[in-house]
């Protein structure tokens, strides 16, 4: 996403920290504007997983803006100036959207945590850090407590109770439910790790597309969550926020990779389909991935750098030891965008010519 740096991130007319790209809006503006496209994939998974979506959002923005309040005491910042830009709300909406519905508080807290004061402001914050912060906030997530990363809600699609807004707020605050309800009672195994169980039993892939989990495309509930966040990621190609180039060969990446093992072996493999429009995808290709702090600048660097997020997606998924693989195939290649940029520099006009200056003529 191309952004300006605002008005307390610049020493005179010196921008003191990336991305040093013009534009005609503040970075307030540009967060904003994310915020806006992700509105939809937020209703449609209110509408698909229920309460948990709300409470995982509140208490992500909240814990987002007290970590970032907090560091920005301590390290004697102007707080309102850096908290109101919205770029600590972007990455709290990531986090609990990303994250299982009705993931308990102090793990919406330790993963904002880890988002911002350690991958954001430890860093010097916007502008400075190294690696994309969602995304480090949930690696340190589900490598650290794999248990509750695991225990994602059933779509409310599926027959199932649904629990209501207080036995909601009950469970993430207290980890308290009614007497004659179990939480397991609402837990199901997402898509993507239903398949990988699946096809490691011998099961072929035509008898998990009609398991109840599974919808037309890929997950029941998960596929029109990603429709909604390509609606969303459209949105911010058109208005010019961000460029083609990473969303575009971060699904290429995926779709051909996942494709050609589909073509190979159709019944151990699943279909690009199935991987496009499952966990993360489209949220990586729109959102995550353009993050312009830790991607490449340059057009050849960011088409690599794409193409790269969707072939190790696709490797980790498949055989790696998480099924959605989305936030470390992010994360490796954020250590690459400063080398991609350096090669991949676009050609200087003029460079090459004779000593002397233009040639005549």
């Amino acid at each position: 996403m191309p952004l300006r740096q605002s008005t307390n991130q610049q020493s005179g007319n010196n921008i003191v920290s990336a991305p040093f790209i013009a534009s005609g809006q503040s970075i307030s503006g540009v967060m904003r504007h994310v915020i806006y496209a992700l509105c939809p994939a937020a209703v449609v998974a209110f509408y698909c997983f229920g309460w948990g979506i709300l409470t995982n959002l509140v208490i992500a923005c909240a814990g987002a803006l007290l970590w970032e309040s907090l560091m920005l005491y301590l390290r004697n910042r102007p707080i309102t100036s850096y908290v109101t830009d919205n770029s600590a709300l972007v990455t709290a909406i990531l986090l609990g959207l990303a994250l299982p519905p009705m993931a308990p508080w102090w793990l919406l807290l330790t993963g904002t945590f880890f988002a911002i004061a350690v991958a954001k402001q430890l860093y010097g914050g916007l502008g400075y850090n190294a690696l994309n912060p969602a995304m480090a906030g949930y690696a340190v997530l589900l490598i650290s407590f794999p248990r509750e990363m695991s225990a994602w809600l059933a779509p409310l699609a599926l027959p199932v109770a649904d629990l209501g807004f207080f036995e909601t707020v009950a469970w993430v605050i207290f980890n308290d439910l009614p007497n004659d309800v179990t939480f397991d009672t609402f837990t199901s195994a997402t898509p993507l790790d239903y398949l990988r169980t699946e096809i490691s039993r011998g099961v072929s892939f035509s008898e998990v597309r009609v398991s109840p989990v599974v919808g037309a495309i890929a997950g029941k509930g998960v596929e029109w969550i990603n429709l909604a966040v390509l609606l969303g990621g459209l949105w911010l190609c058109y208005k010019k926020l961000i460029s083609w180039h990473i969303p575009v060969t971060v699904l290429a990446g995926l779709g051909v990779l996942s494709g050609a093992f589909h073509f190979y072996a159709p019944e151990r493999f699943a279909d690009p389909g199935f991987h496009l429009f499952s966990g993360a995808t489209m949220l990586c290709a729109f959102f995550i991935a353009t993050d312009p702090v830790t991607a490449p600048v340059t057009p050849l660097g960011k088409i690599i750098y794409g193409f790269l997020i969707g072939f190790l997606t696709y490797i980790i998924r498949t055989w790696g030891g998480y099924p959605d693989a989305v936030a470390f195939a992010v994360l490796l290649m954020n250590f690459t965008a400063p080398l991609l940029d350096q090669y991949t520099q676009p050609r200087i006009y003029g460079a090459g010519q004779r000593k002397g200056g233009a040639r005549n003529g």
